[in-house]
């Protein structure tokens, strides 16, 4: 792949600066993917990370100046060749987190909710161990009562709260979903890439919508 920069109109990316020339460099990547940056005989020369060069391997993080003022965006400049690599590699972390946070909300809720169903019961087998202690050789109607009373209340409540943890669930699901929507999406066209996981993503190494066909993966 080879991206021809400069002022003059005919190039693939153009650089509309009075310091470049009309041909000044080639971005340039290579059968293993590495990327260059190649001056082309210009003027006032180009610049990585302050120095001059002729021809120099380079990364999207790297400063690259055509002559002494012309910052060059090197991802812009690759979308010319429509490579979103850079950015669908962003997508990554997005997706991991969502699932790791889809299986931390499943798990803490169903949690909560079984101790909401199972305390009550635990608290009924205490206090009739207490009750049965401290009334003994007294009146049993009183103890008789306070059982039966804990004994329908105690799960009734319990089976109350477990049902409202568990509505929780769907709204804290869809939230998660709503923010994959708006976060996990093709970097050129903004289709939403669904629950695919990345890795099958980009095996498919472009984006299947025959408008963009965004590169993803460096072939």
């Amino acid at each position: 792949m080879i991206i021809r920069i400069g002022k003059a109109t005919d190039n693939d990316y153009i650089a509309d600066d009075v310091h470049v020339s009309r041909y000044h460099a080639n971005l340039v990547r290579d059968g293993k993917g590495n990327l260059y940056i190649e001056d082309l005989n210009s003027t006032n020369g180009t610049f990585v990370n302050g120095g001059r060069v002729i021809k120099k391997k380079i990364s999207s993080t790297d400063n690259v100046k055509l002559g002494n003022q012309y910052q060059l965006n090197i991802t812009e400049a690759l979308k010319f060749d429509n490579d979103y690599c850079d950015e669908f590699a962003l997508l990554k972390p997005v997706y991991n987190n969502y699932i790791k946070q889809k299986i931390r909300t499943q798990s803490s809720n169903q949690f909560k909710t079984r101790l909401f169903q199972s305390l009550p019961f635990a608290v009924i087998g205490v206090a009739g161990l207490v009750i049965s202690f401290f009334g003994r050789g007294r009146g049993n109607n009183g103890i008789i009562i306070i059982s039966g009373i804990l004994a329908v209340c105690a799960p009734t409540i319990g089976i109350y709260f477990g049902a409202r943890q568990s509505a929780k669930i769907p709204e804290q699901l869809q939230n998660l979903a709503n923010k994959l929507k708006i976060d996990y999406v093709c970097p050129k066209c903004g289709t939403f890439l669904g629950e695919v996981p990345w890795e099958s993503l980009a095996n498919k190494k472009q984006c299947s919508v025959g408008t963009c066909r965004a590169k993803w993966v460096r072939k």
